[in-house]
């Protein structure tokens, strides 16, 4: 396979995408609501659980795949890959925590830095690399 860490980063993703599909979904049918959320504060963390890493991995597989093609330091992309499905699945569990109203559970704020940081590193290191290399 030409690019390990994208692929194994990807198909982590697809299984969490899954899951957090299949957790909406069955609140969808508890609650029988159709669109929408309902109110229902377990539905809504689902479907912002699936929305929210919906949103945010496919920038990372991209970049991801982006530095493996520039043959850019392994290790490191392994390294941030993992921190990225990290961050992933502490937001996940974040979103199901129990947590006193206005106030984010510990586990969820992790995911969140975890990510941006992630993204942030590497947009970083891409344009870094088209500024070096051409």
């Amino acid at each position: 396979m030409p690019l390990p860490v994208t692929a194994f980063v990807a198909a982590v993703c697809a299984i969490m995408l899954l899951i957090t599909a299949i957790a909406t979904i069955r609140a969808r049918l508890r609650l029988k609501v159709a669109f929408g959320d309902g109110g229902d504060q377990t539905l809504i963390a689902a479907t912002r659980a699936h929305g929210n890493l919906a949103e945010h991995a496919p920038i990372v597989i991209l970049l991801l795949g982006l530095l493996e093609l520039a043959n850019a330091y392994h290790l490191a992309l392994m390294a941030i890959g993992a921190v990225f499905l990290a961050g992933r699945i502490a937001h996940i569990f974040g979103m199901f925590a129990v947590h006193t109203p206005g106030a984010a559970p510990v586990s969820r704020q992790i995911g969140v830095v975890l990510t941006f940081l992630t993204i942030a590193v590497l947009g970083g290191w891409t344009l870094f690399l088209l500024a070096t290399r051409n």
